[in-house]
Parts: C-alpha cells; sequence; structure tokens
C-alpha cells in the first residue's frame, strides 16, 4: 500500500486514559474536546493552520470568555482524524496512506485547512495524494472508498467517493496487468512492461499467470451496500458484461447471507467461515434488506442468472418474511428460466404456519404459471405441425416439454406427504398442457405414489385425480404395471387394458406391413429417399422400420420354436397313449390337440385361442407355455 510520509519532528503526543498530551515542555493553553477524549494542545501551531480553530479563538477573545475548551465532537472521522490533524499541525511524523486519506481530507475540510492560511496546507496535500497516488492503484482506491462509510455525506460533497468508483470502474473493466505498473497484486511478484516477473529488478522470463474476469470480485465485496450499489452501476454505465455483473452480485449476496451457502461444499464453507470471521454476521433486517436490492440489481433477463442463485435467494427471502413484490420477482425470474431448473431446486421447504406440507407446492405452482405464460407470449405454447401433421421440432427439445418431465419428477417427490390434498396435487398435475407430454409414464408413477400415501380416497376422487393422465400415452410396461394395479379404479384398469390391446394389434399390424414392404420394395427405396421426394422425417422412418422388421423375426423365431415343443409333446402324448390299454385311456390317440395345431384346419374357437396366444407372445408372456404343460400333466394323469 503506498503512503506518503509528512512532518520531520519525532512524535510529542502521548495518550494517559481520555486525555492527550503534547510534551513540547511549554504548557498548554487550549483544550480540543472530541466526544470522549480530550486534546491539552498549544493555540499557535493550530492557529498556523485551521481556519476554523482560528476564528473560533478571535471570538473567544472578543467575547472576553476566558474558557481555553473548544468543542470539535462533530468532526468528521472523530478522534482518530483530529489526532492526525494535529499532528500535521505541530509537524510531527506520520504517514499518510490510503486508509486515512479520506478522513484526514474531511478533517481538513472541515478545519478549513485551505492555501490562504498556509502554504502546503493538509487539503492541497491530501488532494494531491489521492489524485497522484490513490486514485491510480485498485487496491488504494478500494481501501480509500471502503473508508468513507462512517463520513459519507462529506465525502460525496468533496467527490472523493465518485472519483474513487470512476477509478474502480475503469480498472474493473480493463485487464489488471495493464495498470498500475509495476503491480504488486494479491502480494505476488512485480512484473516487467513485457509481462516477465521481476526478481530484485531482473527480468528472470517467468510469465504471470492470466486474471479471470472475476479477479475483482472479493475486493468489492468488503464495500458496504450503498458502496457497492454504485460500483455496480457505474459498471453497468461502461457497458461491462451482464454475467460478470449478476457473477458478482453472486459472490456478494453469498458472503452476507448466511442462507445460501447451505448446500456449499466442506471446502466452500470453510472459506466462507473464514470469511465471515473477518467481517460480523448483519442482523435479519439487514439481511432482508441486503436481499431485497439485490433483487433490484439483478438484471430482468432470462439466462443471466443462474437458477441456482434464485432459488437459493428464493428460500432466503421466504425464511427472512421479506416482501411480497420481492417474493413474487423472484419467483417471476425463475419462471422465465423454469427449463433450466432441476428437481432438487423445486424442493423449497414449507415454513408456512398455516400450510402442513413438507414442500411448498404453492410456490411451486405460481413459478410454472409464470412460465406458462412466458411460454404462450413468446408463441411457443403449442408445437407447429407440418403438412402431414408431424410435429417441426423434436418434443424433447422443447422447454414445456423438459418442464413437463420436472413437474412429472416433483409430484412423485411430494406425493407421499399425506398432507397434501387431493385438489391441490390435482392442479398442479392438469397445468402442464396436453401436448407438453409424450408420454405420460412420470405422472402415472406420481398417481401411484399418491394413491398409495393416500388409501382413504374414495373410488370417484380416484377417478377424478386419474382423469389427469392419457391411458392412451402410457408405454407397454406402464401398461403392463396399470392392468395389475389394484390402487387404480376399476374404470381406468378397462381403460388401460382396452388400449392396450389396441396397442398391440396395431403393432403387429405394422410389423406386419413393413416387413413386406421392405422384403418387396427395399430396392425401390432407396431411390426415392435419394430423389427429390426425400423428406427429413425419413430417416428415422427408416430406422424404426429395420427396428420393427428386427423385432417381427424374432417372433417369428419364437413362434417356430413354440410350434416345435408343441409337436414334441404331441410326440409324447401319442407315445405314453400306445403304452396304456386300449379300454382305459379317454382319449383317442389321433386326435391333435388344436392349441398345437398350426398346419392343419382347426375349429374356429381354436382359433381364437391360437390368436390370444400369439398375442402373449408379442407381449413376452409365458402363459401358453404354462397351458401346454398342465395340458400334459393332465393327460398323464387321466392317462
Amino acid at each position: 500500500m503506498a503512503c506518503l510520509k509528512l512532518g520531520s519532528r519525532a512524535d510529542v503526543f502521548r495518550k494517559q486514559g481520555q486525555d492527550w498530551y503534547c510534551t513540547t515542555g511549554l504548557p498548554s493553553d487550549i483544550t480540543v474536546t472530541v466526544g470522549e477524549q480530550s486534546f491539552h494542545l498549544h493555540k499557535f501551531p493550530l492557529l498556523s493552520k485551521s481556519g476554523l480553530l482560528e476564528r473560533c479563538i478571535r471570538e473567544k477573545i472578543e467575547n472576553g470568555d476566558d474558557s481555553s475548551v473548544i468543542d470539535l465532537s462533530d468532526i468528521p472521522g472523530g478522534a482518530k482524524a483530529f489526532e492526525l490533524t494535529a499532528k500535521f499541525c505541530y509537524g510531527v511524523k506520520f504517514e499518510m496512506t490510503a486508509s486515512n486519506v479520506v478522513h484526514l481530507r474531511c478533517g481538513a475540510e472541515y478545519l478549513e485547512m485551505t492555501e490562504e492560511i498556509a502554504e502546503g496546507n493538509l487539503i492541497a496535500q491530501t488532494e494531491n495524494f489521492l489524485t497522484q497516488t490513490v486514485l491510480r492503484s485498485w487496491k488504494d482506491s478500494i481501501k480509500a472508498l471502503h473508508t468513507c462509510d462512517d463520513i459519507l455525506d462529506l465525502a460525496e460533497k468533496l467527490q472523493i467517493v465518485k472519483r474513487c468508483i470512476d477509478s474502480i470502474a475503469t480498472k474493473s473493466c480493463t485487464d489488471p496487468d495493464l495498470f498500475g505498473w509495476p503491480v504488486v497484486q494479491y502480494g505476488g511478484p512485480m512484473q516487467s512492461p513485457g509481462g516477465s516477473v521481476l526478481w530484485n529488478g531482473i527480468s528472470t522470463g517467468a510469465r504471470p499467470r492470466h486474471s479471470s474476469p472475476d479477479w475483482w470480485y472479493d475486493d468489492v465485496s468488503c464495500l458496504s451496500l450503498p458502496l457497492y450499489k454504485k460500483v455496480i452501476s457505474a459498471m453497468e454505465y461502461r457497458g461491462i458484461n451482464q454475467d460478470i455483473i449478476v457473477g458478482s452480485l453472486n459472490h456478494y449476496a453469498k458472503r452476507r447471507l448466511p442462507g445460501l451457502n447451505r448446500r456449499k461444499s466442506i471446502s466452500d464453507v470453510s472459506s466462507c467461515l473464514s470469511i465471515s470471521s473477518l467481517t460480523s454476521i448483519p442482523s435479519e433486517e439487514e439481511q432482508k434488506y441486503l436481499l431485497e436490492e439485490i433483487d433490484r440489481l439483478l438484471p430482468f433477463q432470462r439466462g443471466v442468472t443462474s437458477c441456482k442463485l434464485l432459488f437459493g435467494l428464493l428460500r432466503t427471502a421466504i425464511i427472512l418474511k421479506a416482501s411480497p413484490s420481492c417474493v413474487s420477482n423472484l419467483e417471476r425470474r425463475i419462471g422465465m428460466q423454469l427449463d433450466k431448473a432441476t428437481l432438487e431446486d423445486l424442493l423449497i421447504p414449507n415454513i408456512s404456519e398455516s400450510v402442513e406440507t413438507l414442500y411448498d407446492v404453492d410456490c411451486v405452482h405460481r413459478i410454472l404459471e409464470h412460465f406458462l405464460a412466458m411460454d404462450q407470449e413468446t408463441g411457443g405454447a403449442s408445437p407447429g405441425l407440418g403438412e402431414d401433421a408431424q410435429m417441426l421440432a423434436s418434443p424433447s427439445l422443447m422447454p414445456i416439454t423438459m418442464v413437463a418431465k420436472l413437474i412429472d419428477g416433483y409430484l412423485a417427490e411430494v406425493a407421499p406427504d399425506v398432507n397434501l390434498k387431493l385438489p391441490k396435487f390435482r392442479s398442479l398435475a392438469a397445468a402442464i398442457p396436453d401436448y407438453a407430454r409424450p408420454i405420460d409414464d412420470g405422472l402415472y408413477r406420481a398417481i401411484d405414489i399418491y394413491l398409495k400415501a393416500h388409501p382413504h380416497l374414495s373410488e370417484s376422487e380416484k377417478e377424478e385425480l386419474c382423469r389427469v393422465m392419457d391411458c392412451q400415452k402410457l408405454s407397454l410396461e406402464a401398461c403392463t404395471h396399470a392392468a395389475q394395479n389394484e390402487r387404480l379404479p376399476l374404470r381406468v384398469i378397462v381403460q388401460v387394458l382396452f388400449f392396450e390391446q389396441l396397442q398391440l394389434r396395431s403393432s403387429i399390424a405394422e410389423c406386419l406391413m413393413v416387413s413386406e414392404n421392405l422384403e418387396g420394395g427395399s430396392r425401390q427405396l432407396i431411390p426415392t429417399i435419394s430423389g427429390e421426394q426425400y423428406r427429413p422425417g425419413w430417416p428415422l422412418a427408416s430406422r424404426e422400420n429395420q427396428a420393427l422388421r428386427e423385432g417381427m423375426d424374432s417372433m417369428k423365431q419364437r413362434v417356430a420354436d413354440l410350434e416345435k415343443e408343441c409337436s414334441t409333446m404331441r410326440d409324447e402324448i401319442e407315445r405314453l397313449g400306445r403304452s396304456r390299454s386300449t379300454g382305459k385311456s379317454r382319449f383317442s390317440l389321433n386326435m391333435k390337440p388344436q392349441i398345437c395345431s398350426t398346419k392343419e384346419a382347426i375349429p374356429t374357437t381354436a382359433t381364437a385361442t391360437a390368436s390370444e396366444e400369439k398375442m402373449a407372445v408379442v407381449k413376452g408372456d409365458t402363459t401358453p407355455r404354462l397351458k401346454l404343460s398342465r395340458h400334459k400333466k393332465k393327460l398323464s394323469i387321466e392317462a
């Protein structure tokens, strides 16, 4: 830190308790009181430098006041500032630094220590040191601005605050390696103009480490909120990147709001504790005011502020009971970029005394409404459709689809809460538009968890809840699970079975049709794709057709294996029948089991049975094998 040495005399000031004495050998003839401290000094050194003290002493003499006491309790900087100004008047040695120059400048202004009183007076000395030394250094500018808090009004009047802020804002937009050479930054080595590290003035050839854009975050975070706001405003005026401003606000908030650090790692928490040990933790009222001011400083743009910071501020605002406008602004900011949030972010604890739920579902619902309103305003309320009624963009890439998946996960997380009422759960689930969910498996899982945690629901309430779900958009696995789910209403189970059968029939029909097309027209497909009639969706359709063809081949192989097993069992049954006597046997060995006959004509009932078994084979069911095993066992017993 730069300094300026003033005076040439040895220190003649001694302190005893709350009194200061000047040990020059002459008795003091004037006493200056500053608060609880008293300075026993001499008139002549003070009169020769201070216009205010000269006027006060002259008035006392003109009024015939024999009192030698002058009260200067309102001097800027208090007793410490007057002590330094008194040493300057006596010519005592002391150092002017960035930490005391602001108090000296304001004290000199208060005492009227101008050039008209004496040449080279304190006002001129402090102004030269500020302009020539302090404002040219980043660290000294920060320290000088930091000392303006308790004398802010006079410092602003003297343009000290403005000059320090302009210096800081200018340097924050510049590479720190370019100003203040030679620079000793963060206790590091000095650098040459070429950038190499200096050792005793000799270039070592080593290159310094380049600074990141956030190099100034920790320095400005030591400033009070009024001064910090002025610095940020000055930086925004100079066009600094909004991302850098938000990063500084994030750093400043985490340093002064303990609630934002609850999810940090151990190393981050230890560093935060080391920082907080240097500064006292503000009270709840101060934290609430700070949070509301930070909310006003954050830019109202999508994607500039991270969701993690916004959710942290929202949780802290709810805990500190910040103003409703502050909470609403944070919810609106989060709603603008809800598609970038995570499930962990949405789990906001409920601290309201009137609601007994574990998580604040109402808050998440309001955030979702802000997102849906923003989505409608930006024209993203529904997916675009092409001429062939197909989506132009993939649903998985749409923000509304990502939000739907996020909300379904949140519903599954809060569903086990026994205090969560059905209207609130259903309202949040129904808030997502139908087109936003390409598949309803996540919603079905959440509904199933809620029904399991709330067994007291009536049949009508269960049906009302299940209306939010579209059974046609359930996957085959979800349909299989739902068909066996005793917690679902009977009407829903019937619908699931119906749509499952439709899905299986359509799948089999598509497989057969695609297989025939691929076998008969594979050669004609290539010029069509590469020709003028090519469409962007054909590669995807080709891959789907290939997958369906492979599935069809696998199904044919399984049916062939099943027929072979049936033939083996039939031969075994005939062999068992010949070993028994003809009178005791109830079955004719010439009769062929209908379920195993795939090459001969069979009655209508047998055809229906075989169709059902083929359906079971498509689903991967082992029921036909179990039926054949039981039939074999029965024949053995009866024989």
